[in-house]
């Protein structure tokens, strides 16, 4: 796993680095809530640790951003001293996946988190996926749009099933050029000219266009009630 830790206790940011990084995982901190922010809609990661009281703005605040403002999907697991109910109703309500009290044990976040991670990425994930009139069988690699074969190079299908999967959140460029390529992307922008290609066979024979251009973040896949026309760019 790629984790980011948005943690201002230096303490407890060691103990993650020494456990998690023992086991292979990777390790990105952020110590307050404004460049956690930042880190998590620019660089790629798996799932977010996230505090409850974080300097400059606070991990619920961090949360909210996340999901309403930059559409992220990303699994997130929050850290706090609060064990009350309303404050895990109210950590839960602002997109928040799972939530762990201080203090806990180092093995538990780790099995927490990869329960989040096969849930959004391996063993529980759709075998068919469907928005709007496009349908993706994730078994057959068949892909349909409004019952028509579409035709798709391996790149484009894995780009779909990134979109597919996160629709209508948007996945960042990182994101889709770690599905794509892992950790060793190509030089040059191959992405922009994958997205033209897989846009050219899901929309061009359509009206209704469902891959977005979301400026400076990167794309997403959703039915939309008006498109503006840095959308319909590649």
């Amino acid at each position: 796993m790629r984790l980011l830790v948005i943690e201002d206790n230096r303490s407890l940011v060691a103990n993650l680095f020494e456990y998690f990084e023992a086991r292979g995982h990777a390790l990105d901190v952020a110590p307050d809530g404004v460049t956690g922010l930042h880190l998590a809609v620019t660089q790629p990661c798996d799932a977010i640790v996230l505090d409850w009281m974080l300097p400059r703005m606070d991990g619920p605040e961090v949360l909210r951003r996340l999901r309403e403002e930059h559409g992220s999907s990303v699994p997130v697991i929050m850290l706090t001293a609060r064990d009350e109910l309303p404050d895990k109703i109210a950590g839960f309500r602002a997109g928040a996946d799972d939530y762990l009290t201080k203090p806990f044990a180092l093995p538990e976040l780790e099995v927490r988190l990869e329960a989040l991670m096969a849930r959004a990425h391996g063993r529980y994930r759709k075998k068919v996926l469907e928005v709007h009139d496009l349908r993706f069988d994730l078994a057959t690699l068949e892909v349909t749009r409004a019952g028509k074969p579409l035709h798709l190079y391996p790149a484009c299908r894995k780009l779909l099933e990134t979109l597919m999967q996160a629709s209508p959140a948007t996945v960042t460029r990182q994101q889709l050029e770690r599905a794509v390529w892992g950790d060793d992307p190509p030089d040059g922008d191959m992405l922009r000219s994958h997205v033209y290609d897989l846009r050219r066979s899901v929309d061009g024979p359509f009206t209704l266009k469902l891959i977005q251009t979301v400026p400076r973040v990167g794309y997403r896949l959703a039915v939309a009630h008006q498109e503006s026309p840095d959308e319909e760019a590649p």
